[in-house]
């Protein structure tokens, strides 16, 4: 068996520890499919099955697509495939185990504006991770810069905001000034759907996890994060990105920080009824899901925007999908996490084409149940970030475009060395430019044309590799513009062994695994770049072989 990894990726409270065999693997729930039919007719014939067994058919929300339930001693993959070769059945897939993304690191019942470093960093007031800083000093400057921005606007009531998560205290005194209240069901007859909406008592929004209309935090992470998006500046608190919004607690995730696409699929379509301007998403997990897809591409549709935690693996997500994070769709702004030293957090999912922004992650104070305050720390807290620059900007602008409203935003981030090549925008989120529209340069890419070889010594390793290997080389170019690696061959064990890329500051560019051949590594700006293999005490594969660069001056 394989060493054991620690992962961030998935319970708001707690760390979790999965052997090699069971990393990227989806999370099912036993016994259930998501299921779409042809027509209402055919999902009414299969409901009276007694070939495959169907112990309940539960209708989610377009009135084709379901969640079924089915005997416990059928084989879920056949059974899988048995569906979808039904040309009755236009798809069915598993019903997936999703996530919150963060990790509750400390609490402190005295907070202040000036903790919030993700607002306002000053290079000294990253607030106390068990006990300590992640490093003594920070980047003074690397913060969304929500006080000039907040000179322009400061949010509006008008802006709906669904977070999509744990639940959220509602009681809160740095939330309850911002919380949604249906007046309709506030004021009407207790067990009654006073505004007809199909949903029975949601005063403040709705609980999918207990099916009941109290969205209430039994967690903390939907609270965390909606004092990130909107804690009231009254001076009694923390003080969010949005002094003024209206949040909708829409709890899908259990008190133990998971739950299930399909309750996901029925959390959207609810804040896509009640006309939500934006859904806050830390939560992720399982694969890639067709229904869901749906879902936020109805949200999408009527032009909400979908804001989503890239994931806590440290891993790619170009490589190895995040959802709902991955999904191609104009709505979704995928989120990753940067700390305060201007960086990309360790533990932050990237990805050069499906990432689009990095917002503060890493050591963040905010609201936690029961009148407390906590630090977490993931992509989770990154997410509630741009959440609420995105607020500020319909508050500011009117309601926009989705597509043009996530390019602008990536166009008017701070680009970084440090983020290259990890999102598309290369950037960090920055409320002020992107409410002025305010779009700063970013260096010239190489053109492809441009590109000259170089033979050169060669670098491999033995084949197969040695255990607990690492071999450096630097290949230097005087004059160059731009270099970069041609691969001859490679096998390097997945996730666990690997060929880092770095310029000549030792910025990380790429991490290479898995196998190929004739592959060009991405490229590294200036004269100099510097490769280093590392592998681990087993599985070892072929290796390496590397005698080929190319320059551009």
């Amino acid at each position: 068996m394989k060493r054991t990894l620690i992962t961030i990726l998935l319970l708001a409270i707690s760390i979790n520890v999965f052997s090699k065999e069971k990393l990227f693997q989806p999370e099912v729930i036993e016994g259930e499919f998501i299921v779409k039919f042809s027509n209402i007719d055919k999902m009414k014939s299969f409901s009276k099955s007694d070939d495959l067994k169907f112990s309940k058919i539960l209708n989610l929300t377009d009135g084709i697509t379901a969640l079924v339930r089915v005997q416990n001693d059928l084989n879920a993959k056949s059974l899988l495939n048995t569906l979808n070769k039904n040309q009755d059945i236009i798809f069915a897939e598993p019903n997936y185990r999703v996530h919150a993304i963060g990790v509750k690191s400390s609490q402190t019942n005295d907070p202040k504006f000036e903790d919030l470093w993700g607002l306002k960093n000053t290079g000294r007031n990253e607030p106390m991770s068990n006990g300590r800083n992640s490093s003594p000093t920070g980047i003074k400057g690397a913060d969304i810069d929500a006080e000039n921005a907040w000179k322009i606007t400061k949010g509006s009531k008008s802006i709906k905001i669904a977070v999509i998560d744990t639940g959220v205290d509602y009681n809160h005194p740095d939330l309850k000034a911002n919380i949604w209240t249906n007046e309709a069901e506030a004021n009407g007859k207790p067990g009654v759907d006073d505004d007809g909406n199909g949903y029975v008592d949601d005063i403040h929004g709705y609980d999918f996890a207990n099916k009941d209309g109290d969205p209430m935090d039994g967690n903390g992470h939907g609270t965390h994060c909606s004092g990130t998006i909107a804690a009231a500046h009254n001076n009694i608190g923390i003080a969010g990105v949005m002094q003024n919004a209206t949040i909708v607690g829409v709890k899908f995730l259990t008190d133990q920080g998971s739950g299930s696409t399909a309750d996901a699929i029925l959390a959207i379509d609810y804040a896509t009824k009640i006309g939500v301007d934006i859904m806050s998403n830390s939560w992720g997990g399982g694969g890639r899901s067709e229904a869901l897809y749906e879902a936020i591409k109805r949200a999408q549709d009527a032009g909400i925007i979908f804001t989503a935690a890239a994931g806590n693996s440290s891993s790619d997500n170009d490589k190895r999908a995040q959802y709902p994070a991955n999904y191609e769709l104009d709505n979704v702004i995928s989120v990753a996490a940067h700390n305060y030293n201007d960086q990309i957090a360790s533990f932050s999912c990237y990805g050069a084409n499906t990432v689009h922004v990095s917002a503060p992650g890493r050591n963040i104070l905010s609201t936690t149940p029961g009148n407390t305050y906590s630090v977490y720390s993931g992509t989770s807290m990154a997410t509630p970030h741009v959440t609420g620059v995105v607020g500020l900007y319909l508050a500011h602008k009117g309601k926009t475009d989705p597509a043009k409203l996530r390019d602008l935003l990536m166009q008017t981030s701070v680009y970084k060395k440090s983020y290259a090549r990890k999102s598309q925008s290369m950037g960090r989120v920055h409320a002020t430019n992107f409410l002025n529209h305010i779009t700063p340069a970013r260096p010239a890419k190489p053109n492809e044309n441009d590109w000259i070889s170089l033979a050169t010594d060669l670098f491999e390793t033995d084949h197969p590799y040695q255990p607990n290997t690492e071999t450096v080389k630097t290949y230097k170019v005087p004059g160059a513009k731009f270099v970069r690696v041609l691969i001859n061959q490679y096998h390097i064990e997945e996730n666990y062994d690997g060929l880092y890329i770095y310029d000549k500051d030792d910025v990380e560019i790429q991490i290479i695994d898995g196998k190929g051949s004739a592959v060009y590594t991405e490229y590294v700006e200036g004269d100099t770049v510097k490769l280093k293999f590392k592998a681990d005490n087993s599985v070892n594969e072929w290796g390496l072989e590397i005698n080929q660069i190319q320059y551009i001056k």
